[in-house]
């Protein structure tokens, strides 16, 4: 009789641990916490020779034009007005597998770029904060690898999430 209550607990914890030992897919709230509108609040330049810091630059303080980041569910994005430019940029989104860092394919016009180039600013965005209400991107030489004499030039964009309504 006390053997009963014995392999009923022993019974219990192996359905606990086959349970619990099952994959489980798709559990990150990353993608959830991405999608939506943001606006820029910020971009800082920060030049780097190895790991000192150089110089330390605020972009985009005189632009009036509102800059947004849209980030939609099924993985398409677009950034208007991207560098003060009357414009908007379309394209596609994704995560790497560890959810550390933000691709996109999305083709921008670069005023920076004496021609009037264009460029793939989030190709490779290092993700440094995201929650429900502001979002850091860091792109350019971000790479956890580099050499003490190496020189890297490190954009940060600081995005604050918009309010959504039904008309957007």
């Amino acid at each position: 009789m006390k053997k009963a209550p014995l392999l009923f607990f022993l019974l219990l914890i192996s359905i606990a641990l086959i349970v619990n030992s099952c994959k489980k897919d798709n559990l990150s709230h990353i993608p959830g916490l991405m999608a939506g509108k943001w606006q820029l609040a910020s971009i800082t330049v920060t030049n780097y020779v190895g790991d000192s810091q150089v110089s330390l630059d605020t972009l985009n303080q005189t632009c009036s034009i509102i800059q947004y980041f849209t980030f939609k569910a099924d993985n398409s994005c677009n950034y208007t007005n991207f560098q003060c430019n009357a414009d908007s940029a379309v394209g596609r989104w994704g995560l790497t597998a560890n959810k550390l860092f933000l691709t996109s394919d999305m083709v921008c016009k670069d005023t920076t770029k004496s021609s009037g180039g264009t460029s793939k600013p989030f190709a490779n965005a290092k993700i440094v904060t995201l929650g429900n209400y502001s979002l850091v991107l860091e792109t350019g030489d971000v790479e956890p690898n580099y050499s003490a004499t190496k020189k890297r030039r490190v954009m940060r964009y600081g995005f604050i999430r918009q309010r959504t309504t039904a008309s957007q």
